[in-house]
């Protein structure tokens, strides 16, 4: 039983409005005997909130895109007794809403969360950071840096897309050296996927379900850019048909990924860029529960 709550949304946000709020703050206080709310203005104030006032609450609502989950993620991971997190689609692609199976439309998320079905999941961390989603470097990077931010005010989702085509016709390979569970890799690549969620940009990626909480990453090493990459990416694949002799895309899952670059690349963690390599990433298996909705019968 919950009776303590904290709802965080992201007041710089354009895609809520304050009718939005008003509306997802009726359905969840009907359900909460006490529901404190707090607007956030500038980056690291939601980290700071859930970090300093997350073990004073039984539940945590987060309003807001990849971003402000990957903030509070990172301010609620440090705790020895983290609330319940739900999650609210507010942001441009919500890919992680997506990994928990909530609907994106935002007054049926909030009767959704109202419904107090759990899951315990995995998180990943980088350097000493925490992520949801994933942690990329190269082709992903790129991409995050090359968007308008006029375009993606305007446009959404289609601002990722088209500054994905401007990206993969432009991308230039690097080389690196990892070290994973399995041994050793090097070459040359043009993108590096760490992902722990299972979207990308609204698209459902092909990992095994299990993939949320098996206390390993799914890690992909994309050799080739190109139109074909992005049809191979996100066509619908099971991950053993990716292998290095019959694909530009290498697939791996792995407990531990150290990344090492000739010189240092700007590394992509949930949409937010502030890390770089070289890089240790792990897991840590069952960090944080999450309220989600009901899990389709088949993903694929």
């Amino acid at each position: 039983m919950y009776t303590r709550g904290l709802f965080i949304y992201n007041g710089n946000a354009g895609s809520v409005d304050s009718t939005q709020v008003g509306d997802v703050l009726g359905i969840l206080s009907a359900e909460l005997p006490e529901l404190s709310v707090r607007r956030t203005s500038e980056p690291g104030e939601a980290e700071r909130i859930c970090r300093e006032e997350g073990e004073q609450y039984d539940v945590l609502y987060i309003l807001g895109g990849d971003g402000t989950v990957h903030e509070c993620v990172n301010g609620l991971a440090v705790l020895e007794s983290p609330p319940v997190i739900g999650v609210l689609p507010g942001g441009t692609c919500n890919d992680f809403s997506r990994t928990l199976w909530m609907p994106q439309q935002l007054p049926r998320a909030a009767e959704v969360l109202n419904e107090r079905r759990t899951r315990t999941l995995d998180i990943g961390t980088a350097n000493g950071h925490y992520f949801t989603n994933f942690y990329g470097i190269g082709l992903i990077s790129e991409t995050s840096q090359n968007i308008n931010s006029d375009i993606k005010g305007a446009f959404g989702k289609l601002g990722y897309f088209l500054s994905t085509l401007q990206t993969v016709r432009t991308a230039e390979p690097f080389q690196f050296e990892m070290s994973h569970d399995g041994g050793e890799i090097a070459g040359e690549a043009v993108m590096i996927y760490a992902a722990n969620g299972r979207y990308l940009g609204t698209n459902p990626l092909p990992f095994h379900e299990e993939s949320l909480e098996d206390g390993l990453l799914d890690v992909l090493i994309i050799r080739e850019a190109g139109l074909p990459l992005l049809r191979e990416l996100l066509s619908r694949k099971t991950p053993g048909e990716w292998s290095p002799e019959s694909s530009t895309i290498e697939y791996i899952q792995t407990s531990r990924l150290t990344i090492r670059t000739l010189q240092p690349m700007p590394a992509d963690t949930d949409g937010e860029i502030y890390l770089e390599t070289p890089a240790e990433l792990g897991v840590l298996p069952g960090k944080l529960t999450f309220l989600v909705g009901e899990q389709p019968v088949s993903t694929w």
